[in-house]
This record gives structure tokens, C-alpha cells and sequence, in this order.
């Protein structure tokens, strides 16, 4: 199956978005279609053995709309076919908004009964009117009406069809009377021109759909933000020489030079040099780190006060910077279970309107005989509907929480764990590499003989082997001795257990007490040194050969300096907090009375890990697990919501639904308070849409005209239809201002 991302043009509701998720659908071949209305995007997957870009593309083209693919880079920036329909729809706004002015101008002696002197009498020519007005409706709003017709030919209706009819009404009265004045004055009836309203409602959608869109852009400023971080040039060592090329011109292996203050261009590892980088606007991380050689360093963040060079590992859109873009793209374009909810009511709501309409014409022109104010209520009625306002609640505000998530350090996968986040109601955590830091250190060796080195480098060269931070920890401390790995035969790692490996024809173990112990090894030797150091908040690993235990390490890794604050902060957000580790008991217990945990396992292997969250869920708790090493990954896979440590290994990464770029355990809180912002952000949303159109459809239609002798009049329900989807919008870029309270 392949995927495309396509950007569309052309859709005014989530209506519209409905009709071209179903008219990709039909397509043979299209397996699922994704269609986000404030993003402008569709997520399509099909196979390309059935079909292809180019019919999928005529599908949407036949519907009435556009479709392009998304250009790789710059990721975040307008296309060329976007910034043109931008040019023309200005370009239509100013024709429009000059017609109204003058069809307004003109129609003030009719509405007020006044004659005015400074008001030339031609232009309240009814030609001239239906001339100027047919500009409006059919080149400036003239896309209503082809999509509105293209809806009806397939049975289906959106807000094109509710301003094609509205407006098309209005027109057409108006078109009778002005050729065919007498019959309406045979009847008795008013010879009043409406082509201002029809003119003036288009207009205001016009003007309406401008503002919209120009907030939309707003709401995927943290991707415009993240591509503006990327350099154009790089600084390359060739042949000895100094050269400036093209960022596009760097290639893997590269050699290249940062010099103070510059931003490093692509993703790499220092070879010459050190220096402090702020990668505060890739990881949110706010302190400099410091960099030397051997360490990674990220493309796009900004080197202090040092000189450095690096050899590029990833270029292009292999880059971190790149990576991070499409994750949070491919998020601000998913759906949240929440907005099947309002997808659900708009699908009817437009059907509904129109009913709602005929009725509307039918029951005033009966009741009254007035086929005017019979046909400026139902017209009311057809303009006031808004799906729009609906359509844009939900999707509007995901994309600006999960681009605020990525301005603070959170990669969200999609719309629905935004969502799910704000349920969560209990914590598991990882040890290692997460409420620590990860960077463990070996404070003590003990041998049993006295070939202290040989029995180091065995440790080694099995250590080498693996990714585990305690491994990483055993070499380098053999680096320290000056031992170097060798050669070993049918390595195996046993994940929550330790290595094993066969090294000059001698069996090699290196794990843990109970996994040694299982296997029939003796592990009392060393018991003494093992508690205490335990009691220490160490980790004991022990060294086995040929099923002797040989020597016992004893490795520290010290806790995150924030990791007690986090947790009490979780704990007042009504948080329940669990810690699970492989670890030994003393310690893990040690460090949980540190940090504040009550709920500890120890010794655990990953398929404990993985059946601890399912009896938890099994309780009815909405999960979070938060880990970093690949024993998490199948914790991570099963709880509700995975928040990988951003530090930690890839596997962990791609198995979460959350990623803490910087290791931060503050990113947790940060990313249950926009959750629960977002949430709030959502509902607010939905409220004032579903309250507008509750209240503004029954006043369209004339409820109150018997009472108070109040009418709406159809420009003012154009105004209020433009003005409750660009509220909406306005209300969701409330969330750029989000800044965490704990």
C-alpha cells in the first residue's frame, strides 16, 4: 500500500470535506481516505496496482475541489497553487466588496422609503443592479454555485449548496420582478429588489472565508516556525578547502564546520572541536549542552560560543528537524474521536437545513400570502446554517495543541491521543533512563581471582554488544582501564535478564542475581557486597563464566534533579504513580522513597511490565506508561497512552504515542495540561457552534416576527454565519498563549 498527503483547496464546511472523503473512497483501489478540513489535507492509502495520483486527483476535481501533493520541502510553506487561489480569492474580495458598496448605496432609497439626493438615480437602475450583482455571484462567488451544483448531481449537499440556493433564490426574485413587475403588483405585492442581499451575503462568506483562512495559517505556525529553523547554506570541508553549497548539496560523510553563533545545518557527530549548543527550538530543552567529540548534534540548533567540526549521519528529510515536522503534520491532520461526533451531525445537518427552508417558504407564504417575506425567510434561513463553525471546533484546536506540544519538546502522535491524554488518571514509570538519568556510571568491580583485566575485558566484549545504558556504563569504564573488546561467538541478549556469549570457549554471562540463579548458578559469594551496595541505590551486575561467578559490579546512576517535583506535581493533578523496574528491590524501593512513589515493582522482566499495565487497565485506569529502553516497548505498545523519553532508544520512540524530545520529565505534566486545555479549548467550541446554529436557524425563519415584528434580513445572517466560524477559529488561538501551570 502506498500513502499520499495532498493538500485541497476549494472547501468552505466540513461538509465539503465529507464529499471528498467519500467521492476518494469510490475511487477502485483506495483503501482508506482522511480528510481534515482545517488543515486542508487528505491522508490517502491505496494501491497503486488499482490507481494513482492522477485519478485520485480527478475524483476530487469532479467533486468540484483541488487537490495537490504536498511538496516535501519546505515543509510548512504555501505552494504555488495555494499562494494563486490565495491572489485570486483577494482579487475577488476587492471586485465584491466595491459591487456591495455600490448595489448598498443604490438600494438605500427603496429600503428607507426616503429619496436621497446626494444618491445618483442610476444606480438604482434594476439593470445595472442585475448586471453588477451577476458579477458578484457568478465570478466572485462562482465557485458556490459549481460546487453547489456538482453536490446535487451526486445526491449529496454542503455550505456551497445552502449560498448557491440562498442567494440563487434571492437573485432569481429579484430577477422576476425586475423583467416582470406587473405580476407582482396584480397580487398586491412589493416590488422590492433583493440583489444587494444576494450580493452582499457573497461577499461577506468571501470576506468570511478570507479571515478564516488567514487564522487557519495561524494555527500551523509551530510547522512554518520549525521549517524557518533549517539553514540554507552549510560550511564543508572538500579537498581541503573551505566551501560554502547548498544545504540540499550536503551529503552523508560530509565534514563540516560550525563556527560560533551559526546554526549547525544538518544532523551529525562532533570530529574536532567542542562547544555548548541551544537545542532549546528542537527538544525544548532550555539549557545549552554541552558538545564534544564523539556527540551527536542536531540540525538547526544554534552553537554558542565554540568552533567545532562534525561529520554529517542524516541530510535531507532524514534529518531530526524534518522528522519532527511530519510527525506533528501528519498529527495537526488527524481526527480526534471527538469530531466523529460533529462529522455525524454534519453529514445531516445541511439536508436538514434545506428541509428546514422549504418548510420555512411554505408555511409563511400559506400563512401570510407575502411571497416576499416567504422567500427572505427561507433565504434567511439557507445562509444563517453554518456546518462550518461544527466542522472547524474540533480540528482547529488539535492543530494548535499538538504545534504548541512541539514548541515545548512533545512530539503527539495524532488528534486522538491529544484527546485520550487528558483522561489519564494513572502513571507507570520506568528506572532507568527515566526518573534517572540515564547516564549510569560504575563505582565499584570485584573480582574473585586476581585477573581482575581479563575477567573486565570479558565483561567488555559482551557489553559492547548491547544498548542497554548498563552496558554502556561497563565499557566505558573498561575504557578507562584501557581494555578493549574481542571477538565473541552467539551473543544473545535476554531482555530484563542480562548477555550471554561464548569467548574463547568459555561460557560468558553478565545479568542479574535471579536470572543467574535460575540458570543453577551460585551467586552467594558476593551476597555482603550486593546488599550493601543495593542499600546505596546501586545496581548489582554480576559476572559469570563457565557458570562461576567470577566478579560482581556495582553501577550508579543518579536521579533526574527534577523527578520529585514532577511527581508530587502529577500527584496533584489527581494522578495515580506507579514505578516499575528490573532492578533489584533494595534500590528500586530507595529511589521510590526519593522521588515520592508509593506503588514500586522490582525485578521485573518486560512481559511483567507488559501484564502490570493490563491489570491496571483491567481495573478500569486510563494507562500512561513512560519508558526509554526496548524492554519498554511492549509496555509502552499496550498502555492507553506510551510517552517515550526522547533520549532513549528508537524502538521506544516508535513505539509511543508521546515523545519527550529532551528527556524532560516535566514534558509528562506539560503534555496532561495542554490535553486537558485542548479539551476544554474543544468543548468550548462546540458549544457556541451547536448554540449559534440552535438560535440563529428559528430566528432566519421568523419566530419572532409574530411577536416583535423582528425579520432578519439575509445580509445580516450572512455577516453571522462568517462571523461564527472565524470566532471559532479565533477561540482555538487562544492555545498559542497555553504556558504550563505546574
Amino acid at each position: 500500500m502506498d500513502t499520499i498527503n495532498l493538500q485541497l483547496s476549494g472547501m468552505s464546511c466540513a461538509s465539503c470535506a465529507n464529499n471528498i472523503e467519500r467521492a476518494i473512497s469510490l475511487v477502485p483501489g483506495v483503501e482508506q481516505c482522511q480528510v481534515n478540513f482545517a488543515a486542508g489535507q487528505a491522508d490517502v492509502r491505496y494501491d497503486h496496482r488499482l490507481t494513482n495520483l492522477t485519478e485520485i486527483q480527478g475524483a476530487v476535481e469532479k467533486a468540484g475541489y483541488h487537490a495537490y501533493p504536498m511538496q516535501d520541502l519546505p515543509i510548512g510553506q504555501s505552494n504555488e497553487q495555494e499562494k494563486s487561489q490565495y491572489l485570486l480569492l483577494q482579487r475577488r474580495i476587492s471586485v465584491a466588496v466595491v459591487i456591495s458598496s455600490l448595489l448598498i448605496i443604490g438600494s438605500l432609497p427603496m429600503m428607507t422609503g426616503i429619496e436621497i439626493d446626494w444618491i445618483p438615480p442610476w444606480l438604482s437602475n434594476p439593470y445595472l443592479q442585475l448586471f453588477l450583482t451577476s458579477i458578484v455571484l457568478f465570478w466572485c462567488g462562482g465557485g458556490f454555485f459549481l460546487r453547489g451544483y456538482k453536490s446535487l448531481l451526486r445526491r449529496s449537499a454542503s455550505m456551497d449548496t445552502l449560498i448557491a440556493l440562498g442567494t440563487g433564490a434571492a437573485y432569481i426574485y429579484s430577477l422576476w420582478v425586475t423583467f416582470f413587475p406587473s405580476l407582482f403588483i396584480a397580487q398586491g405585492l412589493t416590488t422590492h429588489l433583493y440583489y444587494e442581499a444576494a450580493s452582499t451575503v457573497v461577499t461577506l462568506i468571501l470576506l468570511g472565508h478570507f479571515l478564516e483562512s488567514r487564522s487557519k495559517d495561524k494555527t500551523s505556525e509551530a510547522i512554518a516556525k520549525l521549517a524557518a529553523l533549517a539553514p540554507k547554506s552549510a560550511r564543508v570541508i572538500r579537498n581541503e578547502q573551505i566551501v560554502d553549497i547548498e544545504i540540499v548539496d550536503v551529503v552523508v560523510g560530509d565534514i563540516l564546520l560550525v563556527r560560533p553563533g551559526e546554526s549547525i545545518p544538518v544532523d551529525g557527530q562532533i570530529t574536532q572541536g567542542s562547544s555548548s549548543v541551544d537545542e532549546a527550538m528542537v527538544t525544548g530543552e532550555s539549557k545549552p549542552v554541552k558538545k564534544q567529540i564523539g556527540d551527536q548534534v542536531i540540525g538547526a540548533t544554534l552553537n554558542g560560543s565554540g568552533s567545532f567540526q562534525f561529520r554529517a549521519t542524516q541530510v535531507g528529510k532524514n534529518t531530526f528537524l524534518s522528522k519532527i515536522i511530519v510527525m506533528v503534520r501528519q498529527a495537526q491532520g488527524s481526527k480526534a474521536p471527538i469530531q466523529k461526533m460533529a462529522d455525524r451531525i454534519t453529514a445531516y445537518f445541511v439536508p436538514v437545513v434545506i428541509a428546514t427552508a422549504i418548510l420555512t417558504f411554505i408555511v409563511w407564504y400559506n400563512v401570510m400570502g407575502n411571497l416576499s417575506l416567504a422567500v427572505i425567510t427561507s433565504v434567511s434561513v439557507l445562509i444563517i446554517a453554518c456546518p462550518c463553525a461544527l466542522g472547524l471546533a474540533t480540528p482547529t484546536a488539535i492543530m494548535v495543541g499538538t504545534g504548541k506540544g512541539a514548541e515545548h519538546g512533545i512530539l503527539i502522535k495524532g488528534g486522538d491521543i491529544l484527546e485520550l491524554t487528558h483522561k489519564i488518571n494513572t502513571i507507570v514509570l520506568d528506572k532507568t533512563g527515566t526518573l534517572t538519568q540515564g547516564k549510569p556510571t560504575v563505582t565499584n568491580y570485584i573480582t574473585r581471582q586476581a585477573d581482575e583485566l581479563n575477567i573486565l575485558q570479558a565483561a567488555v566484549s559482551l557489553e559492547s554488544k548491547s544498548e542497554h545504558p548498563l552496558a554502556r556504563a561497563i565499557v566505558h569504564y573498561g575504557q578507562t582501564q584501557q581494555v578493549s573488546p574481542i571477538d565473541t561467538e552467539d551473543f544473545k541478549a535476554i531482555a530484563g535478564c542480562g548477555v550471554q556469549a561464548v569467548l574463547a570457549d568459555k561460557s560468558v554471562r553478565i545479568g542479574t542475581q535471579d536470572w543467574l540463579e535460575d540458570l543453577g548458578i551460585d551467586c552467594s559469594y558476593f551476597k555482603n557486597y550486593k546488599s550493601t551496595w543495593e542499600s546505596a541505590q546501586k545496581t548489582v551486575v554480576f559476572v559469570s563464566i563457565d557458570k562461576e561467578i567470577e566478579a560482581i559490579i556495582g553501577i550508579t546512576d543518579a536521579l533526574k534533579p527534577n523527578a520529585a517535583k514532577v511527581v508530587e506535581s502529577l500527584k496533584r493533578m489527581g494522578i495515580e504513580i506507579f514505578m516499575l523496574t528490573g532492578d533489584n528491590e533494595l534500590t528500586a524501593a530507595s529511589i521510590a522513597r526519593e522521588v515520592g512513589i508509593f506503588h514500586v515493582l522490582s525485578q521485573v522482566k518486560p512481559q511483567d511490565k507488559l501484564d502490570q499495565i493490563k491489570y491496571l487497565q483491567s481495573q478500569g485506569k486510563v494507562v500512561a506508561m513512560i519508558g526509554d529502553g526496548i524492554n519498554d516497548a511492549p509496555a509502552l505498545a499496550q498502555s492507553d497512552v506510551g510517552i517515550a523519553i526522547g533520549t532513549g532508544t528508537d524502538v521506544a520512540i516508535s513505539a509511543a504515542d508521546i515523545t519527550l524530545i529532551s528527556g524532560d520529565l516535566q514534558g509528562i505534566v506539560t503534555a496532561i495540561e495542554l490535553s486537558r486545555a485542548t479539551m476544554r479549548n474543544i468543548r468550548e467550541n462546540l458549544f457556541f457552534a451547536y448554540i449559534y446554529n440552535v438560535a440563529g436557524i428559528p430566528i432566519a425563519a421568523g419566530i419572532l416576527f409574530p411577536i416583535f415584528g423582528w425579520l432578519l434580513n439575509p445580509v445580516l445572517a450572512g455577516g453571522a454565519m462568517a462571523f461564527s466560524s472565524f470566532s471559532v477559529v479565533s477561540n482555538a488561538l487562544r492555545l498559542r498563549n497555553f504556558q504550563p501551570k505546574n
